[in-house]
């Protein structure tokens, strides 16, 4: 059997990444790894208490730790949204697959994350919702192969359209 390769998808908190994900894994058969679930598994911590304990920089560096020992072939990888801080860890989700970058509008993210304490997501004290889309959305283009623009679908719908793309190869 051909190995296949991996699907990583990147984009902003709230982007639908962990949803997708699960659905996409779904409809191709292949396994679904959520790197924030993977770190707080393997650090036995939430990323909040990781980045209140340690602060930011330091979380990247164990985010890069850990997705550059991700060892997966016909994966869903859905990476946390500050997976892209750090080339050394995109390039190694790279070398084993195709990234997607789920575009979502930063006004459809703002209504979607309430809280960013309680998600755990990485931003300087006081920055917005909109300030962290800004910056963060070049990066994301930068290490995409393909981006999928998602805002006026639903998830299962943008699983699908994925899926679909997925299918013709």
């Amino acid at each position: 059997m051909k190995e296949r390769k991996n699907i990583i998808l990147i984009g902003m908190p709230g982007a639908g990444k962990s949803t997708i994900g699960v659905l996409l894994a779904k409809y191709l058969s292949m396994w679904f790894i959520d790197t924030d679930v993977l770190i707080q598994s393997l650090e036995r911590k939430t990323l909040r208490e990781i980045i209140a304990s340690e602060g930011l920089e330091r979380f990247i560096e164990i985010e890069k730790h850990h997705l550059q020992t991700i060892q997966a072939s016909n994966a869903v990888i859905a990476t946390g949204g500050s997976a892209v801080y750090d080339d050394e860890a995109m390039n190694s989700l790279k070398e084993g697959g195709v990234v997607l970058f789920l575009d979502v509008p930063a006004e459809e993210i703002e209504r979607r994350i309430e809280c960013t304490a309680e998600r755990g997501v990485v931003m300087s004290s006081g920055q917005s919702i909109r300030e962290l889309y800004e910056e963060r959305v070049p990066l994301y283009r930068k290490f995409a192969d393909v981006e999928v623009h998602c805002g006026s679908r639903s998830q299962e719908e943008n699983a699908q359209c994925i899926a679909e793309m997925f299918k013709r190869d």
